[in-house]
């Protein structure tokens, strides 16, 4: 607990004099180091801890000196909570620290193949270290992860540049240490670290769709080479619409020969769909493919185990322009997760996909399972660990959400600003191309959508044509089986139902309210 500190009372004629002032601020800075963030002030209480109690002009007054003290120290009271005890009041004080959000921001999705090194080159990325052999246990943290050494789920990781320099982590599970990095950086990478395993294709699609991607890194092993999942990986990226840079790992344990074969399968099944690819060997390819992304697609030999490569990947990351974003659109964010958080209350999480958003505003929660939205109120927004006074498009945060119960709350809901009046669509207009299928698919056809972070069974009618087989483009009609979500014209789908695998996009709502 050496991040909770002890008062009886602050008085501001004595406390804001510059040597208490700068007393207190240093106490206040090592308290909230050592709380990962976050200090608790317990007023009211003597050093020995033996309960004094105050007055409610006191506890005033105290909370007055915290606040212009917490405010010089780039932090802010999150909250107050009040108990009687001793014939006066003791007060539990926390305080947060707060970044002002960058705009240099980017989200980066990494996929690929079971075992093809997707967790160990990021662990590595973001430590600046070779890698051990225990690396990816960095990312992989779930219990059943760890033991199968298999990523079952989505991971994040952050990587920050300052004056063109690596942020590096010394310990990428210590919450203190990608605060430093939200803290120091003058440009952020968040990472995206999804499934390579074929059964949980439903999480990559989650990690590629439903997040605010703005760059896809596409890992392929040396020793594998591009696999099946390797081309459906690179299919979704490319239906996305995402830039995609192909990272060729565990070069140090193939010959020369063999990773030139990975380039040149790699390179034909990229020209195959379009792109043309661009083995980068120096600086000077880096500053030549880097704007050139929307049909190009750069190739990097890496190892972990050598670091080969490693500076190349920096000098891209660092390079790589942001994207457009809709920062003037009311705020919009899909949830993704959802915690009950001990002291807090729900937290959900996702990428914010349009407009901005400031602690305390009033927003919208939907659509339940019967279509209405539930106002509510965000309490407060962290990103990796760090208090935000902002959040802006493309980041991923944690909101604090007030005003709904925790039950109510699931993925594939929206929250968003008030303003943008959401519908709850049942039924949707769409454009679809079949990529795979054994047979053919007709009316009555009920696959599992995936839209953003929303993954439901939706009833297929089709249009313009009786039925649709592998490779055949066509207009259908979808409607949500269970619940309505909220889905726009222009969004963009993927749907799939055993080996059948198909991309679409939606033109026309056709049942909403």
């Amino acid at each position: 607990m050496q991040h909770i500190e002890f008062k009886e009372k602050l008085i501001p004629e004595i406390h804001l004099r510059d040597e208490k002032r700068q007393k207190l601020a240093s106490q206040m800075k090592h308290r909230i180091e050592l709380g990962g963030g976050t200090a608790v002030y317990i007023l009211g209480v003597k050093d020995d801890g033996t309960a004094a109690g105050v007055s409610d002009i006191e506890l005033e007054e105290s909370l007055s000196v915290l606040r212009q003290v917490a405010s010089e120290c780039g932090a802010s009271i999150v909250k107050v909570e009040r108990f009687e005890g001793n014939g006066g009041v003791i007060a539990r004080v926390v305080i947060s620290s707060v970044t002002e959000p960058s705009g240099n921001h980017l989200i980066v999705s990494v996929a690929g193949h079971v075992n093809h090194g997707k967790s160990t080159f990021l662990a590595c990325l973001i430590t600046g270290e070779k890698d051990d052999g225990r690396k990816w246990l960095y990312l992989d943290t779930l219990p059943h992860e760890v033991e199968r050494n298999l990523s079952a789920d989505l991971h994040f990781a952050v990587l920050g540049f300052k004056s063109k320099q690596p942020c590096f982590l010394t310990n990428p599970l210590d919450k203190s240490e990608k605060m430093r990095v939200m803290r120091e950086s003058d440009k952020l990478i968040s990472f995206v670290d999804t499934v390579g395993h074929e059964p949980w294709l439903r999480t990559t699609i989650r990690g590629l769709l439903g997040q605010e991607i703005d760059y896809g890194f596409l890992i392929v092993a040396a020793d594998d080479g591009p696999t099946h999942i390797t081309r459906e990986h690179l299919g979704i990226m490319l239906a996305m619409g995402l830039p995609v840079v192909v990272c060729i790992t565990k070069t140090d344990k193939v010959k020369p020969e063999r990773v030139e074969e990975v380039v040149n399968e790699i390179s034909s099944t990229l020209k195959r769909v379009g792109r043309i690819p661009m083995l980068v060997k120096s600086e000077d390819d880096v500053n030549l493919v880097v704007d050139k992304m929307s049909v190009i697609v750069p190739i990097l030999r890496t190892s972990s185990a050598t670091r080969e490569g490693y500076d190349l990947v920096y000098s891209l990351l660092r390079s790589l322009p942001l994207r457009e974003k809709k920062s003037d659109e009311p705020f919009l964010l899909y949830i993704d997760r959802v915690y009950d958080v001990e002291g807090v209350g729900s937290v959900v999480s996702g990428s914010v996909k349009q407009g901005r958003l400031k602690a305390g505003s009033e927003l919208l929660l939907g659509p339940t399972a019967n279509g209405s939205y539930i106002p509510v109120r965000a309490r407060s927004i962290e990103m990796h660990y760090t208090r935000l006074t902002e959040a802006q498009p493309g980041y991923i945060v944690g909101i604090a959400v007030k005003g709904v119960g925790h039950d109510l709350l699931h993925r594939g809901m929206i929250l968003c600003d008030r303003t943008l009046r959401p519908q709850s669509v049942w039924g949707f207009e769409a454009e679809v191309t079949v990529l795979s299928h054994p047979t053919r698919i007709g009316d009555g056809y009920e696959p599992i959508l995936h839209c953003h972070t929303i993954a439901s069974t939706v009833k297929m009618r089709m249009l313009d044509k009786p039925y649709l087989k592998a490779g055949e483009t066509g207009r259908v009609e979808m409607r949500f089986k269970y619940r309505p979500f909220y889905v726009r014209p222009g969004d963009r789908f993927v749907f799939r139902e055993g080996k059948t695998k198909g991309i679409g996009m939606i033109t026309k709502l056709t049942e909403a309210n």
